[in-house]
């Protein structure tokens, strides 16, 4: 993505979080009035997912400070990315941190419970949730449901 591009598409997200925030609404609660989950809900705002026509009309009521233009931007295919320096950014570290060192496992685990093959990241669905602890701590609670994807095996077609 071209820096003109990441302004732009920067530009807009800004516009859209603006509305947002105005809105006095958490992701959760605009979740719950457009029927997707959180985590989709902010993708959207953050134009890394589009947003379905048969949810316009919802969206439109859950936050009424976004107008006809915004929607539309909203429902166009995003170019998905990402900002480099994200990183740094110490939850998100921490998410890396947890893939790189129970990576292994669960990817043993995924192979002992479906075979060899992957988890999609389209068919897709992600949720993010607190909850307490047993001494009463905040806790996180990420919910990942990926399609199972087999890997397939390359042959050769056979000629008869």
């Amino acid at each position: 993505m071209s820096r003109i591009a990441r302004a732009e598409k920067d530009k807009v997200v800004q516009k859209l979080l603006l509305a947002k925030e105005l809105s006095g609404k958490t992701y959760d609660e605009i979740a719950e009035e457009v029927g997707l989950t959180n985590a989709m809900v902010s993708q959207i705002f953050h134009r890394q997912a589009p947003l379905k026509q048969v949810s316009m009309d919802k969206m439109k009521r859950a936050v009424p400070l976004l107008k006809e233009d915004d929607l539309f931007e909203m429902s166009k295919p995003p170019f998905r990315s990402f900002d480099p320096d994200i990183i740094q950014e110490p939850a998100i570290y921490r998410l890396y941190e947890v893939c790189m060192h129970y990576g292994e496992s669960v990817k043993e685990i995924i192979n002992e419970k479906c075979g060899d093959g992957i988890m999609s990241a389209i068919d897709f669905n992600l949720n993010v949730e607190n909850k307490k602890g047993p001494k009463g701590e905040d806790r996180i609670v990420l919910t990942l449901d990926g399609k199972f994807l087999p890997f397939s095996e390359q042959r050769v077609e056979e000629e008869e």
